[in-house]
């Protein structure tokens, strides 16, 4: 195993968007088909996401996390929570990891936009996932709704279907590309323009999260994914009898 790279978190967010059930239901939703054989979930936090879409269906599932407290806390709570599928958590970066497919699923959820070399974590997440195996990435959309919450949680930029899109390896397959949340957008506008909070309170993410996050549900299907506040990406690692030309 290669020597591994520890940090910390500047964002306190973490708790609470744990509380946002109905957005996480959401994504599973949209992503669950692809959380199979072993999956490799990075930027773990606290856990939130992963006691959101580990339901037990993978084979395994690794969590890496660079900050040693954020996974101690994540190891309490699988813990706590006797976690029905074989959990693995690692402490660091992606070159905690031996050069060798064995992912078939590597999740980037609310992590890519931290990173600061985005295109070589890509470059290096290719290497560890198997033939036929998927990246999945969901993170904030638009440059435009940048504002004093992405600066506080430690967010670089915000992505659009072009620039993600730049970001996929040559030879791999978009199974997915689209925008979530659109009622979400006027909530990030009035951040934005208006209220200018480094952090949501917590009845702000309750009202997101069950009023809100339902309604933009139904529209965004309306819509086919064209406006929100998040995008997600799904990209298929070219594998024998795909056809690399087919784009859905």
């Amino acid at each position: 195993m290669a020597k591994t790279v520890e940090s910390s978190y500047p964002g306190g967010e973490l708790d609470l968007f744990a509380l946002a059930v109905h957005w996480k239901a959401y994504v599973k939703a949209e992503i669950g088909k692809y959380l199979v054989g072993n999956v490799l979930e990075v930027g773990a936090g606290i856990g939130g996401t992963t006691v959101a879409l580990n339901d037990g269906t993978a084979r395994r599932w690794v969590c890496l996390e660079p900050d040693p407290a954020q996974a101690e806390r994540l190891r309490t709570l699988l813990t706590q929570l006797h976690n029905p599928s074989a959990t693995n958590i690692v402490v660091g970066c992606l070159t905690a990891f031996a050069e060798r497919p064995f992912f078939d699923c590597i999740l980037y959820m609310d992590v890519l936009e931290h990173i600061h070399n985005d295109r070589q974590q890509i470059e290096m997440a290719i290497k560890l996932a198997r033939p036929g195996g998927h990246i999945v990435i969901l993170s904030p959309a638009h440059q435009w709704l940048f504002g004093e919450f992405d600066r506080r949680i430690g967010h670089l930029r915000r992505y659009n279907k072009r620039t993600l899109r730049s970001l996929q390896p040559p030879d791999w397959i978009e199974k997915k590309m689209a925008y979530l949340d659109c009622v979400g957008v006027l909530l990030s506008l009035g951040n934005v323009w208006a209220l200018r909070q480094a952090l949501p309170t917590a009845s702000q993410i309750a009202l997101w999260d069950r009023v809100c996050v339902p309604i933009s549900r139904i529209f965004d299907q309306v819509l086919w994914g064209s406006f929100g506040k998040s995008v997600l990406a799904v990209w298929q690692k070219k594998a024998s009898g795909i056809n690399c030309d087919h784009r859905p």
